[in-house]
């Protein structure tokens, strides 16, 4: 509807994702029989746009069950009403964690595997698991050897855009709309917000809406209640030719740690983005300098 729409009458990203992560989040309560919550989600690539007017479908279906927690398939497709053709959107991968009921421990039971395509994802559902669990720890290691060689990357060119001026800061407050029956800020809200801040940084840099192609893995490191406050930080990293990578920090507080400052960090995420003219065709982002 135009409601769900950006400036460009097209679907916009935040809903989208607030759709995906309910949807997969019915699924994972659905096989745990207790409630669920967003532990990560794999990174996303967004194939098509969606327009007003046309139908979204979000299909999910629990790959595979492991002790606490499990992996989510989503598809989205889009279908055009007047043609009946039907696009590919995303295809993505989340984890969620059943949350115990008391001090009772959630044993999830196995998945039963009913086709072939069910025997495939739940084989390489454990591969992706491992990935998974590498990735902090890859990604740690790259930012030590970066330090260690202390060359940072200076950019000479003299029409370069200072990062700083892309820098955007949100804060959020998080209601009972925004949370489930159990007061945890929805992921799928979360990522939302992210996108939101990110699309503004984004667009420091060109004279156009920046378009969402795919966001780095979602990494939850910790809840958020309603009450809390989230704070948004976003900053533009690089630009690559026809895109930008734009960095988003989500820090929150509740009342007595908004008083003493003491935030808790509980996500970060690289969305990347390109943008076109209107004729279509892709911008070219200017040069940065860190």
């Amino acid at each position: 509807l135009p409601a769900h729409a950006g400036p460009r009458g097209e679907l916009g990203a935040g809903p989208l994702l607030r759709w995906m992560d309910a949807a997969a989040c019915l699924a994972a309560e659905k096989h745990a029989g207790v409630s669920c919550v967003t532990a990560s989600m794999d990174d996303i690539q967004f194939e098509e746009a969606a327009r007003v007017g046309q139908i979204i479908s979000i299909r999910t279906k629990v790959n595979r069950a492991f002790k606490t927690s499990m992996e989510v398939g989503i598809k989205v497709t889009v279908q055009d009403v007047l043609t009946n053709a039907e696009k590919i959107v995303s295809v993505a991968y989340a984890t969620y964690v059943a949350k115990p009921v008391g001090a009772e421990k959630v044993e999830l039971r196995p998945v039963q595997l009913l086709s072939a395509e069910d025997h495939l994802e739940h084989s390489l559902a454990i591969e992706r698991r491992r990935i998974r669990l590498g990735y902090v720890q890859v990604f740690q290691k790259l930012m030590q050897e970066s330090n260690k060689e202390g060359d940072f990357y200076t950019c000479e060119e003299k029409d370069a855009v200072s990062t700083e001026h892309t820098h955007v800061q949100s804060t959020e407050l998080v209601l009972p709309p925004h949370a489930n029956h159990h007061g945890n800020t929805f992921g799928g809200q979360i990522m939302a917000w992210m996108q939101t801040v990110a699309s503004i940084s984004a667009s420091r840099l060109c004279r156009s809406h920046p378009i969402l192609k795919s966001v780095n893995m979602f990494k939850f490191w910790g809840p958020s209640f309603v009450g809390d406050r989230l704070v948004f930080n976003a900053i533009v990293n690089n630009t690559f030719h026809n895109s930008v990578e734009v960095g988003v920090r989500v820090e929150a507080y509740n009342c007595e740690e908004w008083i003493k400052d003491q935030p808790r960090h509980i996500n970060s995420a690289f969305l990347t983005f390109n943008a076109v003219n209107d004729k279509g065709e892709l911008l070219i982002f200017p040069r940065v300098k860190p």
